[in-house]
């Protein structure tokens, strides 16, 4: 078993262990292969909402019909949440939880047995990311629990950093976990509290990607504006990025999603005024712009809070981009809770919105809320949500028109066309004899499709 085929479903946190994951098996001489020719199949899941567990239930099956002698491995935080769900599926032959991805190239090289059957690795216990004592000696008719090999790394969640050598825009993740209870979200159950990685080691993984040739590097967490309050010194996330821009030559840092309480006007501020090297670019969760509603979800800010940060953003850098995750459907949503977010929505001045209708998640509070919306009403809702975000998205793109701007090509080529990425988040057409992972300056012209064309200045670009 040398080759591989992995699939990732999730956010940029997700993202980032499975690009470590992938790392791992590069490492010890794996190679990647497609579907129909890999030994192994590695589905990396998410877990935030029912659509996303059906989706890599299909994945694992779907693998297995075209390529039966592979082996799966199954891990993520579907797999912490339901293991026993997922080893029940035919062709999975691991599942491994968050706490034990860092064993997982290690137990697939050392298993030698048939395929048949399966080896269930128990997800352990998240606090302190100190599994081992979770390791039980245990059996469930075909699938065993192993314990041993696996306790010297378990527990190795957070890094190395996400990206291959060349990889435009790697993904390095420096905060794991959340210490905050949403009354709708599973994922604190399956990634446990808050915990960040050291600076000095964040550094040096970032010095490592600007070696390898990363022109930007986007960093992520769960929770990423709580980075740094587990450290001992303690640290901010602020301070961290002030660090990446003094202490490394990185062109380009950007932030993930960042909660509204960790938004000061400090770091928008000094987002502001770092000439770029800092992506003006904000992801602000929202998810209600009803202050009824947000009681109920234990959400720790209320929409005039919320308001005022998203309105500093926009008057401090004018071209931001900015933008929120919404829920539609929350239990005891009425109409008018429903109207109060159109309403937001509408008077921010957002350019795009991720839209997700409600999926009660087992264990959580919402799971377990009265009132719950019938599934048309909440699709309903999610409809009008997307159209609203869509026209603020193209709106946005609409001003943009005219603008100079410095974009970085990525790998992504559609036709004669290559997609670069501007900082404030435009994706933006240029013809594909530029290569990719380079600046380009660019004047943007908008096409009858509302699509965003780039046309180099001067016919330059920054090697």
């Amino acid at each position: 078993m040398n080759s591989y085929y992995m699939e990732n479903f999730g956010c940029r946190a997700t993202q980032a262990d499975a690009a470590a994951i992938e790392r791992q098996f590069l490492d010890r001489g794996f190679r990647a292969a497609g579907p129909d020719e890999a030994d192994l199949f590695i589905v990396n899941t998410c877990t935030v909402t029912a659509s996303a567990d059906s989706r890599a239930r299909q994945a694992i099956r779907s693998f297995h019909r075209r390529n039966p002698a592979a082996r799966v491995v199954v891990t993520g935080c579907y797999a912490q949440r339901a293991p026993e769900e997922l080893a029940g599926i035919e062709g999975v032959r691991w599942v491994i939880g968050n706490a034990h991805q860092a064993g997982i190239p290690r137990l697939v090289e050392g298993d030698s047995a048939p395929a048949a059957g399966g080896t269930f690795v128990p997800v352990g216990r998240l606090e302190g990311r100190r599994p081992a004592e979770d390791l039980l000696s245990l059996e469930r008719g075909p699938a065993k629990i192993l314990a041993g090999d696996l306790l010297e790394t378990a527990g190795v969640l957070v890094g190395p950093a996400a990206g291959a050598a060349g990889h435009t825009r790697p993904t390095l993740k420096i905060q794991d976990g959340c210490d905050h209870r949403c009354a709708y979200c599973v994922i604190p159950q399956v990634r446990g509290p808050s915990h960040s990685l050291a600076p000095e080691r964040a550094i040096e993984e970032i010095g490592r990607l600007v070696r390898s040739g990363a022109r930007e590097v986007v960093l992520s967490g769960i929770d990423l504006g709580s980075y740094g309050r587990d450290l001992r010194p303690r640290t901010s996330l602020g301070d961290f990025a002030r660090r990446v821009i003094e202490e490394t030559p990185l062109e380009r840092l950007r932030l993930s999603s960042l909660e509204p309480v960790h938004l000061t006007a400090e770091l928008i501020d000094w987002i502001g005024a770092s000439g770029g090297r800092i992506a003006p670019h904000f992801h602000v969760p929202l998810q209600s712009g009803s202050d009824r509603i947000l009681a109920a979800m234990h959400r720790w800010y209320r929409a005039a809070h919320y308001a005022e940060r998203i309105e500093r953003i926009r008057e401090r850098i004018p071209d931001a981009a900015i933008g929120a995750d919404v829920i539609a459907g929350f239990p005891g949503e009425t109409d008018e809770d429903h109207r109060e977010t159109m309403r937001l929505v509408e008077r921010l001045p957002f350019t795009y919105l991720h839209v997700f209708s409600f999926s009660p998640r087992p264990g959580t509070e919402a799971a377990q809320m009265a009132s719950p919306l019938d599934g048309d009403t909440i699709r309903g809702r999610a409809r009008e949500l997307r159209a609203l975000g869509a026209r603020k998205a193209a709106g946005f793109r609409r001003r943009q028109t005219g603008r100079a701007v410095r974009a970085l090509t990525l790998e992504t080529v559609r036709g004669e066309m290559r997609d670069a990425l501007t900082g404030n988040y435009l994706t933006v057409a240029v013809e594909d004899r530029w290569p990719a992972n380079v600046w380009l300056d660019l004047r943007l012209r908008e096409t009858e499709s509302g699509a965003l064309v780039g046309d180099p200045e001067i016919s330059r670009f920054r090697k």
